[in-house]
């Protein structure tokens, strides 16, 4: 197992230089750079203020290609923000004026908050609903949980959100929770009970968006998982023991059963940036997600990188700890 966990660690590096090449080649084709919108601004500006379009000099395009770091070749300034990845330095933000790092931790939290949230949540619901479900194979109580899960999974979250606001969050019918901020005005004068239910109070819309489409598949992979476990021999012979059901079901057959499930454990890890644009779009929730979008469309190609190259990371090494758990919960699991 040794071997192979450093074999994979080996493997990241040629993996994320891969990925952040093509990341930053497609980039870079891209229409509409940092130095283009720059000259957007100043020219809108111009004709703004009463003036008529200008024209740009050579030298204060100079100016700008250098100020945006465009006055080298692509594959220098890609050997540069290579250079300062190895000393954690992303650079600087062109929309934000300040160190991509700052930008990205500035947002971090209230992601990272909604990302341990909905994990958490989608397996203390999921696994347990699976359980159940498998358990009761083939009665009401499985059909019915069935249709409820199918119809959840095939809502669209935008959809659901935006329902959610417009019955929840709004003077068209109930005006019950609150939209953007995480907490009120009087947060910091609340006590530790008040500002937990203060939290929550803002986080329910939101929560449910992120929740939703997620624990329904896990629901139905504990199923499956579950009910294969119970039809093979072992299960068949500790029945023939003698042993009750809830023993067969809960000690024996639900270990194993939980094998695929940490398949998702994995990506812990990614909760760290965890921020779904149409969520954080419909709440008006300054988060990761919202970022990434307002990175793309103001091509702020220095957050677009970190945030490609730290969640490509993230992912990887999540995927390792998967395999790694995979081998201490099942030793027969043995991976060269």
């Amino acid at each position: 197992m040794l071997k192979y966990t450093f074999q994979r660690l080996l493997w990241m590096l040629p993996t994320l230089f891969g990925i952040t090449v093509i990341c930053f080649i497609i980039i870079n084709l891209a229409p509409g750079g940092p130095v283009e919108q720059a000259l957007s601004k100043m020219r809108f500006g111009a004709s703004g203020s009463g003036g008529s379009s200008i024209g740009v000099s050579e030298e204060v395009m100079d100016a700008l290609k250098k100020q945006y770091g465009f006055d080298k070749p692509a594959y220098m300034r890609y050997l540069i923000w290579l250079k300062n990845l190895s000393t954690a330095d992303f650079g600087e933000s062109f929309v934000y004026k300040m160190p991509v790092i700052d930008v990205i931790l500035d947002k971090l939290p209230i992601s990272l908050q909604f990302g341990i949230a909905s994990l958490i949540l989608i397996y203390l619901i999921s696994v347990p609903v699976g359980i159940m479900k498998a358990v009761r194979d083939g009665t009401q109580f499985d059909l019915w949980s069935s249709v409820v899960l199918m119809v959840m999974y095939s809502i669209p979250p935008l959809i659901l959100g935006i329902l959610m606001r417009v019955f929840f969050a709004g003077n068209t019918f109930l005006d019950i929770f609150p939209l953007g901020e995480l907490y009120s005005d009087n947060y910091y004068s609340l006590d530790l009970w008040g500002k937990i239910l203060d939290r929550a109070h803002h986080f329910v819309l939101p929560l449910i968006c992120y929740v939703v489409n997620g624990f329904t598949v896990l629901v139905f992979l504990m199923k499956n998982s579950l009910m294969e476990e119970i039809r093979l021999d072992y299960v068949r012979t500790a029945r023939a023991k003698g042993l009750d059901e809830r023993t067969v079901v809960y000690k024996h057959a639900l270990r194993n059963a939980l094998i695929p499930i940490l398949t998702g454990l994995g990506s812990f890890l990614t909760v760290f940036f965890a921020g779904s644009i149409i969520i954080e779009q419909v709440f008006n929730i300054d988060g990761m997600g919202l970022l990434s979008l307002k990175s793309i469309f103001s091509r702020d190609y220095n957050v677009i990188m970190a945030l490609i190259f730290i969640q490509a990371l993230l992912s990887m090494v999540g995927r390792l700890i998967s395999d790694v758990t995979y081998v201490l919960v099942d030793p027969r699991i043995d991976f060269q």
